[in-house]
């Protein structure tokens, strides 16, 4: 379903008591191994105005709970543990985090430790010296997988033809976003939240840095081929018409198609009596009606199944605890 967010101030809002400079959100999923190493490598970072952190455990099936709960005796900053009572997604959990911050600029990232914590005050200094609302990051040299690469610039192309985005802009999930980007970006409540697709309704002051990107530390990338097809389904059918644009353009193609075939065989009929019945050309015809249509019922069908669940109030995140470590250490 479209939503489209509405603006309510167009600058910066001055620090506010009870805020810090920045906030950083990390989904938590499958991160036992590195959370704690993450933690305490964000720690020992010195940013403007200070730092807290707000972990999000998306239905975690290891003990990462148990790590985060531990971090928040142990942890030198603010820290704020939230659980799912569920796996909701990545973007789901991310959204959660959003709600629970209080730093004027916010950072995200993952729990895998790829993105190295000196990046992080690079990102924010220039986010904030910048006076820019969202800067995400590009990586000279990714250190993922093969089909990972492939996966995330075949999301980038279709990012480019279906999003209001600077052309050629990485969609990265190490970016940095001003308050009021996270204020607005939060008041969508669907179930199928793509926060880049949610950025780019709300501003276009918009810029990028380059990072460094290091191997994974622990085990294997979260994201599947199924992950990844749902995040594109989100980010097609979610926050842009042009799927069902490019239906009506395939049946307009279609329909000239079958126009121009009608037209060749009454010309062969009239002109060449002896001409032999054509099972080919009837099973191709067939054949490529068929899939169109089907692909035509699949995209309607897609929207019509999100239109459903987000009018019965399919939950975007249920937040089983949140838990804070009042007196860091």
């Amino acid at each position: 379903m479209n939503d489209t967010v509405t603006l309510v101030q167009t600058t910066h809002s001055p620090p506010q008591p009870g805020r810090v400079g920045l906030s950083i959100v990390v989904p938590v999923y499958r991160g036992a191994a590195t959370i704690g190493r993450l933690v305490d490598a964000l720690s020992d970072l010195d940013p403007e105005g200070g730092l807290e952190i707000v972990l999000v455990n998306d239905g975690s099936p290891d003990n990462s709970g148990d790590v985060c709960r531990a971090l928040l005796a142990t942890a030198r900053v603010p820290v704020v543990y939230i659980e799912h009572a569920r796996n909701y997604g990545e973007h789901n959990a991310v959204m959660t985090g959003l709600r629970h911050v209080s730093g004027d600029f916010v950072i995200t990232m993952d729990d895998d430790l790829q993105n190295p914590s000196e990046e992080v005050v690079k990102l924010y200094d220039h986010a904030r010296l910048g006076g820019w609302d969202v800067v995400y990051t590009r990586y000279g040299v990714k250190q993922h997988d093969g089909w990972r690469n492939l996966g995330s610039r075949f999301a980038n192309a279709v990012a480019d033809q279906v999003l209001d985005k600077p052309k050629g802009l990485y969609l990265s999930s190490f970016r940095c976003m001003s308050a009021m980007v996270v204020q607005a970006v939060t008041r969508y409540s669907g179930p199928y939240p793509y926060i880049d697709g949610l950025i780019m309704q709300i501003t276009q002051r918009i810029d990028s840095i380059e990072v460094s990107h290091l191997p994974r530390a622990e085990g294997r990338s979260n994201y599947t081929l199924v992950r990844l097809v749902r995040l594109w389904l989100n980010l097609a059918t979610s926050f842009s018409l042009a799927p069902l644009r490019l239906a009506i353009f395939a049946g307009l193609g279609l329909s000239v198609l079958g126009a121009i075939g009608a037209v060749a065989t009454i010309g062969e009929a009239l002109f060449r009596h002896n001409t032999p019945s054509g099972w080919a050309s009837t099973m191709v015809v067939l054949l490529l009606v068929g899939g169109v249509q089907s692909m035509i019922l699949g995209v309607l069908g897609e929207y019509v199944g999100r239109t459903f669940l987000s009018a019965n109030g399919k939950p975007q995140g249920t937040i089983r605890s949140i838990q804070r470590n009042t007196d860091p250490t």
